[in-house]
C-alpha cells in the first residue's frame, strides 16, 4: 500500500475554495484504478494548514493516476500548489482494520538512493546479470 500525504498552507480567505477544489481533487482520483481511499484535513492548531490523503495499491496505480486527463485538469493544480517535499509514503506496516500487523518488505530497490533516474541500475535482486 501506499500513502500519499500532501500539505498545503492556504489562507483563511482561501478556505472554502480550497476545500472545493480538494474535493473535486480527490473525485478525479477516487476515479482510478488502484485508489483506496483519501481525506481532507484541516490543522486543529493552525486554519491555513491542511492536508490531502490518498491511500493507493501501490506506487504505480498513484503514478498512472496523474496521467489521466481528469486528474490533470483536476487534482494537478491543485497538487502544484502543495508544500515541496516528499509525499508518497509505502506502508511497511499497518494495525488497522484488514492490516492485522501486516509487515512488508520495501519495493523500493536496493540502490535506489545511489542510481539516478535515466542511469542503468545493477540487475533486479536475486537475478543474475545477463
Amino acid at each position: 500500500m501506499l500513502v500519499v500525504v500532501t500539505r498545503f498552507t492556504v489562507p483563511d480567505s482561501d478556505a472554502a475554495r480550497f476545500r472545493d477544489r480538494a474535493e473535486a481533487a480527490l473525485g478525479a482520483l477516487s476515479a482510478r484504478p488502484g485508489y483506496q481511499g483519501g481525506r481532507i484535513a484541516r490543522a486543529v492548531d493552525d486554519a491555513t494548514r491542511w492536508l490531502l490523503t490518498t491511500e493507493w495499491d501501490h506506487v504505480g496505480s498513484y503514478r498512472r493516476s496523474l496521467s489521466a486527463f481528469d486528474v490533470k485538469m483536476t487534482a494537478t493544480p491543485l497538487l502544484a500548489l502543495a508544500a515541496e517535499e516528499p509525499s508518497a509514503y509505502e506502508v511497511l506496516y499497518g494495525d488497522g482494520p484488514g492490516a492485522a500487523g501486516a509487515v512488508r518488505v520495501s519495493d523500493r530497490a536496493r540502490d535506489a538512493a545511489t542510481v539516478a533516474v535515466g542511469e542503468a541500475a545493477g540487475p533486479a535482486p536475486g537475478r543474475e546479470a545477463e
